[in-house]
């Protein structure tokens, strides 16, 4: 009898700590999307020079522009990427709420393709394959300026490495083709 008793106790002080931890995380959860300001400090027409680096190459750079304003339709954005000083790459897309409460959006790029994308503190990042190459994106704010950086991975030449045994599993690596940095800052 005793030891239901104590495990009923137990059980009972374990769901309670349980129940506390959740409290505890949706709480932070909560904290975490109100410090964020996105999309509001995202808002306005950013410019500035991004550098184009791949391995054993000479680096370039360019000019990278990013509007981002309230479209046509109520909670979506423009999500527009000119690339060059001319507007010869201009990538008009939308940017849509899925769940903002967990901080999901995507990018429409009007033809089908939609790139999902996570908003984390002042950050939103996002990751897709084409031709068999992933990119990794990611677009942080920070006094009046916006960090932009994508990496592109090559899928193709991958090295694995390991035994395939639960101590040592087997691991995948891969190419870093290039690396795309740059600094925009709000012009309008």
């Amino acid at each position: 009898m005793k030891i239901i008793v104590l495990v009923v106790a137990y059980l009972c002080i374990s769901c309670l700590g349980f129940s506390q931890a959740n409290k505890i995380n949706d709480a932070s959860t909560k904290a975490i999307a109100k410090a964020s300001t996105f999309p509001t400090t995202f808002l306005g027409h950013w410019k500035g020079e991004l550098q184009w680096m791949r391995a054993g190459k000479p680096s370039q750079s360019f000019t990278m522009q990013l509007i981002i304003q309230p479209a046509d339709t109520l909670g979506q954005y423009t999500w527009q990427i000119i690339y060059g000083d001319s507007a010869k790459d201009n990538r008009p897309y939308i940017l849509k709420p899925i769940d903002t409460a967990m901080g999901h959006w995507v990018i429409d790029e009007t033809d089908g393709i939609l790139l999902d994308s996570y908003v984390f503190g002042n950050s939103i990042k996002g990751a897709f394959t084409i031709m068999n190459n992933t990119i990794i994106d990611s677009y942080t704010v920070e006094n009046n300026t916006m960090k932009v950086e994508f990496f592109t991975i090559n899928l193709n030449k991958k090295n694995t490495s390991g035994k395939g045994t639960d101590e040592v599993p087997l691991v995948d690596s891969y190419e870093v083709k290039s690396v795309q940095v740059g600094v925009l800052v709000k012009v309008k």
